[in-house]
């Protein structure tokens, strides 16, 4: 990584720079001043998925979901706390298919839940179904060292 990289703002979408060495000192948004890092995922749709994909310098883990799918419900709680454990290293983020059917279309989802591993606009790899927090993290990081 970089010496400072750009990060849109959980609360506000605003574009930050903030020095590498320094993302685990509770950084905030120099727009809204929320912290850029909150330890849990985000909620995007289509009107701010796209910058937190282009813009942001951090991977973005996406979990694509739905409120109606039981193993969707299931994988929450170890996803949110894969937030808490992986996060200032990467965003992650959930999308509901159901209200965001353009971007499910737009990534080809056709099963959920999907995890998709993005870094500079780019995915990386994805996988189906639900992980609990240790093979969810392992498979994150094994996905980034490579």
């Amino acid at each position: 990584m970089s010496e400072a990289l750009h990060i849109v703002c959980p609360a506000c979408d605003g574009l930050n720079r903030a020095p590498t060495a320094r993302l685990h000192e509770a950084p905030r948004c120099g727009k809204c001043k929320a912290p850029l890092f909150q330890g849990r995922p985000l909620a995007l749709d289509q009107g701010n998925f796209q910058r937190h994909l282009e813009r942001s310098d951090l991977p973005l883990l996406v979990d694509f979901w739905a409120p109606w799918c039981g193993p969707c419900r299931m994988m929450a709680p170890a996803f949110e706390a894969a937030a808490a454990e992986l996060e200032p290293q990467l965003r992650l983020a959930k999308v509901n298919t159901e209200e965001n059917q353009p971007l499910a279309m737009q990534f080809g989802i056709r099963s959920i839940p999907t995890l998709a591993l993005f870094r500079a606009g780019r995915e990386l790899d994805r996988v189906s179904g639900a992980l609990d927090q240790s093979r969810l993290t392992a498979w994150v990081r094994q996905v980034l060292a490579r």
